[in-house]
């Protein structure tokens, strides 16, 4: 989720129902070298608490002194250390879910960073069931983090060389919350309430997460929390909200100024908006447009243009 969970992002989640979350990750080594470009990636606001920082490398010392930097600046909730991500360059740089093929290294970095905070802040972790088919691990070390004085568990069902490709096991998710006595938080395959509602009542889970299923529907919070409370899926989101939603993410990274003036703000955000559009009526001819957007009024224009769309399609129908 780097580069969508900014804090803009997170203030929508917010609203719509998300408890608790995790800022980008960011790197160890970026924070020790007192980086002004990955510093900005801890930043939340008291609104979105409670709210971790995540933090990823493979030196348990560094990441150690790290954390206890960022407390000093942020005093987040909680610090998180990525087990998880599958992207190449982490992996590379034997961070991410390269750690789960090393379990020494993994341990040495959980007791340091643990260590490190003392009784500042709790201590969570992300992994993945493991590194592939043939050394699915998550059991294992599910307990060795345990054992390190992780405080909880987010578990992500598939391997490292899954990547975001086939189903989420959910056997070893609910395996893993059985081995262990610090709360599990399954993580895969959510797209809806009736997935947070099946999961929490198949599995031994203490929560749910919801990653990348937000990035088009931030109201999958809202509606998960509806479903658990009524046992019904929400009403369908109407176009005009959803289009009001991405007008105001647009504005809101327009006066944050994250991203630099206007044209660069909406170039950079070119892959989220058209996240949010997947489902639109028109998405293929909508998608062609959203490649040229330079601002806010071009935005604008589109949502003018595709609200039209849909109440002449409606029409025909």
């Amino acid at each position: 989720m780097a580069g969508v969970t900014d804090v803009i992002f997170r203030q929508i989640c917010k609203e719509l129902g998300a408890d608790v979350m995790v800022t980008e990750f960011v790197s160890a080594e970026g924070i020790m070298q007192a980086d002004e470009r990955t510093r900005k990636y801890t930043g939340f606001t008291d609104m979105q608490r409670p709210v971790g920082v995540q933090l990823f490398g493979a030196d348990g010392r560094r990441m150690g002194e790290a954390a206890r930097k960022i407390i000093d600046w942020k005093r987040p909730d909680f610090i998180d250390i990525n087990f998880g991500c599958p992207v190449n360059k982490v992996v590379a740089k034997n961070g991410g879910s390269s750690l789960l093929k090393d379990c020494p290294l993994l341990t040495e970095v959980a007791v340091e960073l643990v260590r490190a905070v003392g009784d500042k802040v709790p201590v969570t972790a992300k992994i993945r069931i493991g590194w592939d088919e043939k050394t699915v691990n998550a059991v294992e070390v599910a307990r060795i983090l345990e054992d390190s004085g992780i405080s909880a568990l987010a578990v992500h069902g598939r391997t490292r060389s899954q990547g975001y490709g086939g189903a989420a096991d959910w056997d070893v998710i609910d395996a893993v919350a059985r081995a262990v006595s610090i709360p599990v938080i399954g993580n895969g395959d959510v797209s809806c309430g009736s997935d947070v509602a099946r999961r929490k009542h198949e599995t031994a889970v203490s929560g749910v997460m919801i990653g990348r299923a937000a990035m088009h529907n931030p109201w999958v919070f809202r509606e998960a929390k509806h479903y658990l409370e009524t046992g019904h899926e929400s009403p369908e989101i109407a176009l005009e909200e959803r289009w009001e939603l991405v007008l105001r993410h647009c504005r809101m990274a327009v006066e944050s100024g994250r991203y630099g003036e206007e044209r660069h703000t909406l170039t950079a955000m070119r892959s989220r908006l058209m996240a949010y559009c997947k489902g639109f009526p028109g998405a293929k001819e909508l998608r062609q447009r959203l490649c040229h957007v330079t601002s806010v009024a071009a935005i604008e224009d589109l949502a003018a243009w595709s609200l039209s769309r849909a109440e002449w399609l409606q029409c025909q129908a």
